[in-house]
């Protein structure tokens, strides 16, 4: 164990890093799975408030995600669904398509604090339904930041040979 890790940490502990984009999104959140020494597996803590999401609505196609809900009441979108959620609920978030795209809004009156639990993948693709963006990622072992990041929208018309040499 190195002298960052920790066996035990409590999230009210931890310097939360509150951001805002838009009207719609907003949080005060942290990332501490490596505290614990976890590598193949991230842990955030997240205070949504009132009114707000954390994220883009957007799946996975490779890593998996669980959200536990810890205080405040909001609104799972999963898929073509909506549904309440509050303090004890475990939503899942697995990989696939279009039908497991997933994210928290804050539909109470009080901050949404939960825990998000990830599968750390080596490649990840996300799909972002509303937006028509797509999220290409890779991270080289050992790596906490993206090798390659490309974020965009839908696939162009170009075919796999499309400016090779001697085409």
């Amino acid at each position: 164990m190195t002298d960052a890790q920790r066996p035990i940490v409590n999230p009210k502990n931890l310097k939360l890093d509150h951001w805002r984009r838009g009207s719609f999104f907003e949080s005060s959140d942290v990332s501490f799975g490596a505290l614990l020494g976890l590598k193949d597996i991230g842990i955030g803590y997240g205070e949504v408030p009132p009114g707000k999401s954390g994220c883009p609505f957007h799946n996975h196609h490779v890593g998996e995600e669980l959200f536990i809900i810890l205080e405040g009441e909001g609104t799972y979108r999963f898929g073509s669904e909506r549904h309440a959620v509050g303090p004890g609920d475990i939503l899942g978030a697995p990989a696939g398509g279009q039908e497991t795209a997933h994210h928290l809004i804050n539909t109470g009156t009080l901050p949404l604090k939960y825990l998000s639990i990830s599968t750390i993948a080596a490649t990840e693709i996300c799909e972002y339904p509303d937006s028509g963006k797509f999220l290409a990622r890779t991270r080289r072992p050992g790596e906490g930041q993206a090798s390659f990041d490309f974020i965009g929208r839908a696939p162009s018309a170009a075919d796999y040979w499309d400016g090779e040499p001697g085409f």
